[in-house]
Order: structure tokens, then C-alpha cells, then sequence
């Protein structure tokens, strides 16, 4: 049965606000990832990390901080909110359910990892879940 355009309309607003939510994501995530790592998360080691100039960098942790995700002053760490803690985390996890499902595929670890990093902000929470349990069933 093909698609009503309502259907696809809706299809194409959660593509929109995936796509929304996932710079936020990638930056928390590297944000407490440094800071697990580094004791703290500077600037320029985001932009470096993420492969953006420092202005790009400067400009969406501005926006998380504009959005309760992170708290910084001029010239010192970024440092995340609970809010911000939460994304980071719940990114985290869907990146590892994902990473594992296509390890259990048999895909090598590098394809593993560039697939799951765009894919873990696309899939729903009821998709997540069918992946843990598919996961499950493919390792010996």
C-alpha cells in the first residue's frame, strides 16, 4: 500500500527535526566524552575533534548554551548541564545500540562506527529496541 501524502509529509518532518537534533548531539556527546577524558572540554579540542573552525564551534555551543544544554565563560571549559548530561548520554547509548547491531551483521569496526554515527540520530526508540533484541539473537 503506497504512502498518503500525509504520510510522507510526517516521514519528512521527523527526517527535519532528526536532522535538527543532531548537531546538539554530536557536540554534547564530544563534550562529555572530553571531559570524562580530559577533565574538562575546551574549545578549540571540540572544533579540532570535530573537524569545524572554531568560530563554527563557537557559534553552536552558543546555541546549547542559548538552549540549557552547557554552561561556559570566555576563555574557560565547557561544561554540560544535567540537561546536557542526559542528551549526551542518551546519544551515547543509541550509538552503542546501534555500533553492536551491525558488528553482530558482521561489519568491521571502522564501517560500524561512520555507519552507526549518522544512523543513531534517525532511528526511533521502538526501532532501538528491536535492534537490542535482534543484537541479542545474532551473537552466539
Amino acid at each position: 500500500m503506497p504512502m498518503t501524502a500525509a504520510d510522507r509529509a510526517a516521514a519528512f518532518r521527523k527526517t527535519r527535526q532528526a536532522h535538527l537534533t543532531e548537531i546538539s548531539e554530536d557536540y554534547v556527546e564530544l563534550i562529555g566524552d572530553l571531559i570524562a577524558a580530559e577533565g574538562e572540554a575546551r574549545l578549540t579540542d571540540v572544533a579540532e575533534r570535530l573537524g569545524v573552525t572554531q568560530a563554527t564551534a563557537s557559534k553552536v555551543i552558543a546555541r546549547l548554551r542559548r538552549d540549557g544544554l552547557v554552561e561556559s565563560k570566555r576563555y574557560r571549559s565547557i561544561f554540560l548541564t544535567e540537561r546536557g548530561r542526559d542528551m549526551a548520554d542518551a546519544s551515547r547509548e543509541r550509538h552503542k545500540v546501534v555500533f553492536d547491531f551491525l558488528l553482530a551483521l558482521g561489519l568491521d569496526e571502522a564501517v560500524a562506527h561512520a555507519d552507526s554515527e549518522g544512523i543513531e540520530h534517525h532511528v526511533s526508540d521502538v526501532t532501538l529496541v528491536r535492534l537490542r533484541e535482534l543484537t541479542k539473537q545474532l551473537r552466539p
